[in-house]
């Protein structure tokens, strides 16, 4: 079990007791009421039944602020191998990506339904504890994997911990520019036809100085903490934990980067031609608050914003 310890320091301080009991119902509900808020995870079906061939039932099936879709199974006995049960669940998507497709254009939009990401399907497992050997079976697995523990405190109180880091979440590293072998873009990714380029694309097209100020970024971003996972999209690149940190585009022809980070507009200043409210304005990637970055200058001024998404995350 988590070690994390949780205190009132009203008055005389004192700890509040956690429990992490089998999950129950009542806690798959409070899930499925509020994905988006602790998962940023929009639902699409509670209890889906795959079909007669399958047999079975996908606890929560969603849809996450990338695209990507998500199983999350919840781990309601001891002994029940929530993992195996999910990755089950997972082969039965990758096999039904129509029916998907068509899920998503039924409960939200076209346009959602249009612009899925098949890269790396996410499976988030959420239980009150894990084994050594959960943790141990995940990371041989090349699949998106995320399992999340959880821990109530009294009755209006819960935590949530990302145990591991997915193995297809891994950083680029030090994949040379013009590069692609570290970056998995999947067999149905499809170069979009328009006048958007790829983040790939304008990966390729920046120049060395422009490319520094990214991979600078990047590092940083990386470097806030062990749970940092990195996704390349086609024309953003996310960085996550639990939700999205910050999504990074890519600008040679104006020698910028644009980060959009998860900071609520109005408890910061805003400073014309560094950052930007974008709540009511259509942007790649997720977020509020958009901040240009043309220098080294510009990062260190940017870096405290990072820390809050990543603290928000």
């Amino acid at each position: 079990m988590s070690d994390i310890k949780l205190f009132r320091t009203k008055g005389t301080v004192e700890e509040i007791p956690g429990t992490s009991v089998t999950v129950e119902k009542s806690l798959q509900v409070l899930f499925e009421n509020n994905l988006e808020a602790l998962l940023g995870v929009r639902k699409l079906e509670s209890e889906y039944y795959t079909g007669p061939v399958h047999r079975g039932r996908i606890d929560t099936l969603g849809i996450d602020e990338n695209h990507t879709p998500v199983i999350i199974e919840y781990k309601r006995a001891t002994n029940e191998n929530v993992i195996n049960q999910g990755l089950y669940y997972l082969d039965w998507l990758l096999d039904h990506k129509a029916e998907f497709q068509l899920l998503v254009q039924k409960k939200l939009d076209r346009e959602t339904a249009d612009s899925i990401d098949w890269t790396a399907p996410r499976l988030i497992c959420i239980a009150g504890d894990y084994t050594k050997f959960d943790q141990y079976a995940v990371q041989q697995i090349n699949r998106h994997i995320e399992l999340l523990r959880y821990k109530r405190y009294g009755d209006d109180l819960l935590l949530l911990e990302l145990v591991n880091v997915p193995n297809s979440s891994k950083d680029f590293g030090s994949s040379p520019r013009g590069s692609s072998d570290n970056v998995d873009i999947g067999e149905d990714w499809v170069k979009p036809t328009g006048p958007y380029k790829t983040f790939e694309d304008n990966l390729n097209q920046a120049d060395s100085s422009l490319y520094d100020l990214y991979s600078a970024l990047r590092d940083y971003i990386l470097a806030l903490g062990d749970d940092v996972q990195v996704k390349r999209l086609k024309y953003y690149e996310a960085f996550k934990r639990i939700r999205n940190i910050a999504s990074v585009i890519i600008q040679p022809q104006v020698r910028n980067l644009l980060v959009i980070v998860r900071v609520d507009p109005d408890t910061v200043t805003v400073e014309e031609g560094f950052t930007r409210n974008v709540r009511n304005i259509g942007h790649w990637g997720t977020g509020d608050l958009e901040i240009t970055l043309r220098s080294m200058d510009d990062l260190e001024k940017a870096k405290p914003f990072l820390n809050l998404a990543y603290e928000r995350s």
